[in-house]
């Protein structure tokens, strides 16, 4: 801490905080090693036409599980007054599930194996944030999650390169040929061997996890401030925090989206498609930081009001981009709406709660905009079926103008 009483970035930018972020790189480098191709592989898997089916249930089976288990680890985190486990058993699970991918024969299969590893990320994630919660200090809580945010999205930067990187190294080129787009005996066999390396990164994630994440001991909870196994209940201003942003998730749709609009208007193919997906993310990891040291400094409300003010006017401009050049400007300036909020939104779930009850907190958060994500999706893509993409895209900035005034009219949270 400084002489001025301010805790530095320094500070907090050490220990469990590190340790988390180096975990999170790795799982998504080993995710989006496989994300991108998957539907790809899927095509190669089932009939054309049963595709798209295989596609939308493996995502709504997978992420709807992933949600509800968010709520049950978060209690059972609180409840147990440990947090660690539970991190090792999801990442665990996830690292030895997906690379079962490799040798799926079905459709059935290929959605199996993508619910064991929602499995694992439903049985994590609260139980992380509570974790990095506890391992920074309350003034610089939007910093330590930015910082796990870049890290993330700094994995999922390198994933795609590596599999390019490898499908080259087996084929001869990084990128799908074919106008059928339907994958060759050949190109099958080298999606399967991406998919078992992508075991490597899992593994080294999961160790780091064993060797270099300590358990919290705020979280367990103390005599003076509950019975043993007993959770408080949380502050009704909480609700109302997660029912403005779950107003939010509700505009929010995937961002997959927009690599579908850049394909449909300006004709961007496999390797214009890759490159567009990594600028978003190198504009996810340009704004996490910046975006949590303001968090810290004017407040997380102001940022992610400030953010949310920016992802509407973002979508009112996809909607009315004439050029190339005009989207990739607007999805930098998407990417700086990520670096306002991510970080802000955790640390606020965190200023709202005490310790004891923390996980369960993140817990219903994250239940509650996952769940939210999945009629934000179908509504977008309804509206743009019906409407058209400029009419999905104003939609989705109005209900965030009405999160905005939401998030105005919020009590304060509080910060301890």
């Amino acid at each position: 801490m400084s002489s001025s009483g301010t805790v530095s970035w320094r500070e907090v930018l050490r220990g469990n905080v590190v340790a988390v972020g180096v975990v999170s790189l790795l799982t998504d480098l080993a995710s989006e090693m496989m994300n991108p191709l998957l539907p790809l592989f899927v095509a190669g898997v089932v009939p054309a036409s049963a595709a798209p089916i295989v596609l939308g249930a493996m995502e709504g089976v997978a992420e709807a599980t992933a949600s509800l288990l968010k709520l049950v680890s978060g209690r059972l985190s609180d409840r147990l007054g440990r947090r660690k486990g539970l991190v090792l058993i999801g990442y665990g699970l996830s690292t030895l599930a997906r690379p079962l991918m490799a040798l799926v024969a079905t459709g059935a299969q290929v959605i199996a194996v993508k619910f064991l590893d929602r499995i694992g990320k439903g049985l994590r994630t609260s139980p992380r944030d509570a974790l990095l919660a506890e391992a920074a200090h309350p003034s610089r809580r939007a910093l330590a999650f930015s910082f796990h945010r870049a890290m993330d999205h700094t994995g999922a930067v390198l994933g795609p390169v590596v599999a390019a990187g490898l499908l080259y190294a087996q084929l001869g080129y990084g990128f799908w040929r074919g106008a059928a787009g339907t994958p060759t005996v050949d190109e099958m066999a080298a999606l399967r061997l991406v998919f078992a390396v992508a075991l490597v990164p899992g593994l080294v994630a999961v160790a780091v996890v064993v060797l270099g994440v300590r358990e919290s001991a705020a979280a367990a909870p103390g005599k003076a401030e509950l019975r043993p196994g007993a959770v408080p209940r949380l502050p009704r201003r909480f609700y109302g925090f997660v029912g403005v942003a779950t107003l939010f998730t509700l505009g929010n749709s995937s961002d997959l989206f927009l690599l579908l609009y850049a394909h449909e208007k300006f004709g961007l193919g496999m390797a214009g498609l890759l490159a567009l997906w990594i600028a978003l993310h190198l504009a996810k990891v340009a704004g996490s930081l910046p975006g949590g040291l303001l968090a810290d400094r004017v407040g997380r409300r102001p940022a992610i009001l400030a953010g949310w003010l920016l992802y509407a006017l973002c979508y009112l401009g996809f909607g009315a981009v004439a050029a190339l050049w005009q989207l990739v400007v607007l999805l930098i300036a998407y990417g700086i709406y990520y670096g306002l909020t991510e970080g802000a939104l955790k640390a606020m779930v965190a200023d709202y709660t005490v310790p004891a009850q923390r996980a369960t907190a993140f817990g219903v958060f994250h239940g509650a905009i996952g769940l939210a994500a999945l009629p934000a999706s179908l509504v977008f893509g309804v509206a743009w079926a019906q409407l058209g993409p400029q009419a999905a895209f104003a939609i989705g900035a109005g209900l965030a103008v009405l999160a905005t005034l939401g998030l105005l009219l919020l009590r304060p949270e509080r910060r301890g």
